[in-house]
């Protein structure tokens, strides 16, 4: 069953005065329990093509779908609600605040969501449990290591069962053996859950885990290949 679909999507910014297409015409279509990379060298268009699905950029032409309907004809607050509901974000800086805990970066977006108190605290711990993290409740993101933070944003990012996950490169700044078990952990999120991923990455380890690879060039669709 289809979750996103783009149409001719364009990405254009100025260089000097000088056009260039980040994205160039992509047409992409992503079913529900996809387990799916955006591939590419540097600059090919990869973490552009992701922001425009996650509705973080906005196409300069063509159009982005969530299961039917085109995210062009929301108002800016039904955008924000939008991203808050339906997708998880993982960055490839991570993007946690530096004054709360662990515990308090993963209650953060049940907070946004007016849970209680009691209610977000619970499914945090529930959550964290379930990535074997507990420990890291009380710490600061400059008291974890790379991979610590990065299982707390995916934490995060999977607080309230969203149907999407957006990673941008999730084991870039990782060791290959930390990079090894994420990937294993997204996997089984994705077969347990049901929870589509979507991931801009060059990294091999994330390509051979894949079920389809789209590979960009220059902003392009180059091949598309289902495993």
């Amino acid at each position: 069953m289809e979750i996103i679909r783009t149409e001719l999507v364009d990405k254009i910014y100025s260089d000097n005065g000088v056009p260039v297409h980040a994205v160039d015409c992509v047409s992409l279509t992503i079913q529900r329990g996809d387990f799916l990379a955006i591939a590419g060298p540097s600059g090919s268009g990869k973490t552009t093509l992701l922001n425009m699905i996650g509705a973080l950029d906005t196409p300069t032409s063509g159009s982005v779908f969530l299961e039917g309907e085109d995210l062009a004809a929301k108002q800016r607050s039904a955008l924000a609600s939008f991203r808050l509901h339906t997708i998880g974000f993982i960055f490839q800086a991570y993007n946690l605040i530096p004054v709360l805990t662990a515990l308090e970066n993963i209650e953060f977006k049940m907070m946004l969501l007016n849970v209680p108190e009691k209610t977000r605290r619970e499914q945090a711990r529930n959550v964290m449990r379930e990535l074997g993290i507990e420990e890291l409740a009380g710490k600061r993101p400059n008291e974890m290591s790379g991979g610590q933070q990065q299982r707390v944003a995916i934490a995060r990012a999977i607080i309230n069962n969203p149907p999407i996950v957006l990673a941008d490169e999730p084991t870039a700044n990782l060791d290959s053996v930390t990079a090894h078990n994420l990937i294993d952990l997204m996997v089984t999120m994705n077969r347990e859950k049901g929870i589509t991923f979507v991931f801009s990455s060059h990294d091999a380890q994330v390509l051979q885990h894949a079920r389809r690879v789209v590979y960009l060039h220059d902003g392009q669709i180059e091949s598309d290949t289902v495993k």
